[in-house]
């Protein structure tokens, strides 16, 4: 086993726990960014000056009129920026546009005494738009071949061997919805220059070094003159990893004109219709079989709606394709990517960060294809699981591929599912109007960033004379206890009691040019750095307790807060061991530092091994539907997920159920509407509340819900041995939606394909019902080689999707 991977006598790490900020959080004593302002002296408000108009060019802006207004000091445009006029990583994303580009663009800010003050002022601000044409479905985007960013193409084997060896041949179409990350805290910065002219930013951030980067740039200052904190964030789901850089940098400027803080926090109706979701996806798909339902070819293209800028679209699209394969082999495939760019926000990370988009592709086309095949769903889906020796359309080769079929075996026990199967089929057939099924479905995915310079993470570690100890590392906690992870594995590598560690708020200043918290890797990148220090700081203590106890520093062990020599009686407390250190002049404080290793990427020919392991799972998941309305409840879901051993199980299992139902929300409930008409309102985001848009709660909870993690599944080279936990869990969901395919399938004779609208509402559900029915009827005639299938989704508009499946 590595020295990462090794674990030591009596481990903090793999212990139960609640989160560090569990009490703070129940109390109400937790505080976030926008809390903050109360301590301040002199506020100010920002508030948006948006344009509701889809597209169009700036004539005209006259913010005279906003001045007037009582308690407005200034007006924030384009013409105050001292530096780069640009929020975003690829310069395309002017803070203050002098283009809209789509409904609600903040064109400038207003500064108000108070939030009243500086909204009325907003109202103000007059701004003539020449309007322009605007795209605003993905259909429409495809249409007019509106793209922007890079086309990545992956390709593996013969793709026309392989059709001409398939003994059946399916093709389709697949379009599924965006989703809005509706985090509980909506976005929010609060700056203030000290009386150095230092710029610092509180921030609800993922990214705080990137954050930092562009308030510089916008500010036309160097790094070191900026600092940015987080404190914490109430949610964060990708949607707070490149988005808060422009409202940091609006309140920041603010800050630097007017000589006062000021905070920019966005109210509900303000974060939904200005920042960016989920891409929504459309896929076009062909697929071979084999005579025994084995994958022999795969073509597809999938185009990522990005929105009116590039933000992180071409690194999603570039995921999704890593990820169609999902638990399958590929032999031959030829799998385009692309993105649309429309007159929408413009969409970013979203937990999973298009593996879930990929995935969902390659699962719909199997529920679909499985009674063509004459195959049960979880038979189909087994038969064309990785084996030993196989490698990822990409080239990645799977060197665990026993733990694919580990977790799904581990599920079909635990959930006993033959006999539950069984009750089913019994059930349905006693009941015409209600129909059960159950389906599982499993996951595979890569852990690592797409750019391999992101895949390093820093901490610094202090040890004070009294034995206390503080670290601070790189990473940001929106809720997933990550803190409670890193003081897990800093007093586990000390070898000290957990109380004698605590956590500092993460800043720039501290440790700089950190990454992300996204990706899933927060725990692998910052807890091996945070471990690395501590190692750093033991190995000196090891030298004093050797010389303070007679013996080696090699033979010191330290656990539970003493130091102890191999074979002896003799014993150092910490604290003791920590002064002595202090007066021997032993440095007590260290950075510590890691790169992931093994990666390798090449994005133009698409291959390589860009992450470091893969994380496995699977779900069992069991639905009953009313054939009359398309409702439908969850009754039952058993899930095993693959987390290695466990930093922390009881964080973990918390992230497996929120993972899992956040999932479910998105392809069953989460219905984004936009207006696609060509009226006054054409682009606004129609899903603008939680009144419109519908998040899973208690009542869309399953009735019963069984995590387990898999046992006895150690993670060489990961710290203590641990595995990501962050994203995998959601792609769980597609059990859900399955299980929904299947019921739906249900009302309809055997071997009718059924095709599923995402979100799968229960108006999708009762179409696809009303499609199964349709199917049973058209049997009844001359057999035939063609089957359609249509169901309905909404995007603004009713949409009907049809998909024709040709048996070859």
């Amino acid at each position: 086993m590595s020295h990462l991977s090794q674990r030591p006598e009596k481990p903090v790490v793999g212990v139960s726990m609640p989160h560090e900020s569990a009490t703070q959080h129940v109390t109400g004593t937790a505080l976030y960014t926008d809390d903050l302002v109360y301590r301040a002296k002199d506020l100010l408000h920002a508030y948006p000056v948006q344009v509701m108009k889809a597209h169009g060019r700036i004539t005209a802006l006259r913010t005279e009129p906003a001045l007037a207004v009582p308690g407005v000091v200034r007006v924030l445009t384009g013409a105050d920026v001292p530096g780069v006029n640009d929020a975003g990583m690829k310069h395309d994303e002017p803070v203050f546009p002098d283009e809209v580009m789509f409904y609600g663009h903040a064109v400038a800010w207003v500064l108000g005494e108070t939030l009243e003050a500086a909204r009325l002022g907003a109202e103000a601000v007059e701004v003539d738009l020449d309007e322009l044409p605007s795209v605003v479905t993905l259909q429409d985007a495809i249409a007019a071949e509106s793209f922007h960013g890079a086309r990545p193409l992956m390709v593996t084997g013969d793709v026309d061997a392989g059709f001409a060896d398939s003994a059946h041949v399916f093709t389709g179409e697949f379009q599924f919805s965006d989703q809005e990350h509706f985090y509980l805290e909506t976005h929010a910065a609060l700056a203030h220059i000290d009386e150095g002219e230092q710029v610092f930013v509180q921030s609800s951030t993922q990214h705080p070094s990137e954050t930092q980067e562009i308030v510089a740039h916008v500010l036309g200052l160097h790094s070191h003159e900026v600092t940015v904190q987080c404190l914490r964030m109430g949610g964060g789901f990708g949607g707070k990893e490149m988005q808060p850089h422009g409202f940091a940098a609006v309140a920041a400027l603010g800050a630097k004109l007017t000589g006062r803080p000021v905070r920019v926090r966005l109210n509900r109706t303000q974060d939904l219709t200005m920042s960016g979701k989920r891409h929504g996806f459309h896929a076009q798909w062909k697929i071979g079989f084999d005579a025994d339902g084995r994958i022999r070819a795969l073509e597809a293209t999938l185009t990522g709606d990005g929105g009116w800028s590039l933000d992180l679209s071409e690194p999603v699209v570039a995921r999704a394709l890593c990820h169609i394969d999902n638990t399958y082999w590929l032999p031959n495939a030829r799998i385009a990517g692309r993105i649309a760019k429309t007159n929408k926000v413009s969409n970013t990370a979203f937990r999973g960060f298009g593996g879930p988009q990929g995935m969902l592709v390659i699962e719909d086309i199997m529920g679909r294809c499985a009674p063509l095949l004459g195959l049960d769903p979880m038979e189909l889906r087994e038969r064309n699981f990785y084996q030993q020796g196989q490698a990822t359309p990409y080239g990645q080769p799977i060197v665990q591929h026993e733990r694919i079929s580990a977790v799904w075996h581990k599920t079909l026990e635990n959930g006993g599912v033959a006999d539950r199967q069984r009750e089913i089929a019994a059930f349905n057939a006693a009941h015409p109007n209600t129909k059960r099924a159950l389906a599982v479905t499993g996951i595979k995915f890569g852990i690592s960033f797409n750019l391999t310079a992101f895949n390093q993470g820093g901490a610094l570690v202090l040890i004070y004379k009294d034995g206390s100890v503080l670290i601070n590392h790189g990473g940001t906690e929106m809720g997933q206890g990550l803190h409670t992870k890193m003081l897990q594995v800093a007093a586990t590598t000390l070898g000290i009691p957990l109380h004698k560690v605590r956590l500092a708020p993460t800043r720039t200043d501290k440790v700089p040019n950190t990454s992300a918290t996204a990706a899933s890797a927060g725990a692998d990148l910052n807890g091996a750095a945070v471990k690395n220090a501590c190692e750093q700081l033991r190995q000196r203590l090891l030298q004093v307790a050797a010389s303070q106890l007679g013996s080696n520093g090699s033979d010191v062990r330290i656990v539970d807060g003493v130091a102890r020599t191999l074979g002896s009686h003799k014993e150092l407390a910490w604290d003791d061991l920590v002064r002595t250190a202090y007066f021997q002049r032993v440095q007590l404080s260290a950075a510590g530092f890691y790169r992931t290793e093994g990666l390798h990427w090449d994005a133009k020919a698409f291959k390589g091994s860009p992450f470091k392991y893969f994380s496995h799972g699977a779900a069992a998941a069991e639905v009953e539907v009313d054939g009359f309305t398309g409702a439908y409840r969850i009754r039952r879901v058993d899930i095993v997920q693959d987390v290695g051993d466990s930093l922390s199980p009881m964080i973990d299992i918390g992230q497996v159920e929120g993972g899992f139902v956040q999932g479910a929300g998105w392809l069953t409930l989460e219905d984004m509407r936009w207006d696609a008409t060509d009226g006054p309102n054409r682009g606004r985001l129609l899903t603008q509340a939680a009144s419109t848009y519908k998040l899973p709660s208690f009542s869309e909870m399953p009735e019963e819900f069984n995590v387990i993690l898999l046992e006895n599944a150690t993670e060489e080279g990961a710290v203590y041995g641990s595995k990501a936990v962050g994203e995998p869990p959601l792609m769980l969901a597609f059990s859900v939606r399955e299980a929904l395919r299947q019921a739906a399938a249900a009302f309809g004779p055997g071997g009718v394909s059924v095709e599923l609208a995402s979100p799968a509402t229960p108006e999708a559900v009762f179409w696809a019902i009303e499609g199964a029915r349709r199917g049973a009827a058209s049997q009844d005639g001359p057999a035939r080689d063609e089957f359609t299938a249509v169901g309905h989704a909404g995007n603004g508009l009713a949409r009907t999707d049809a998909a024709v499946l040709s048996g070859a």
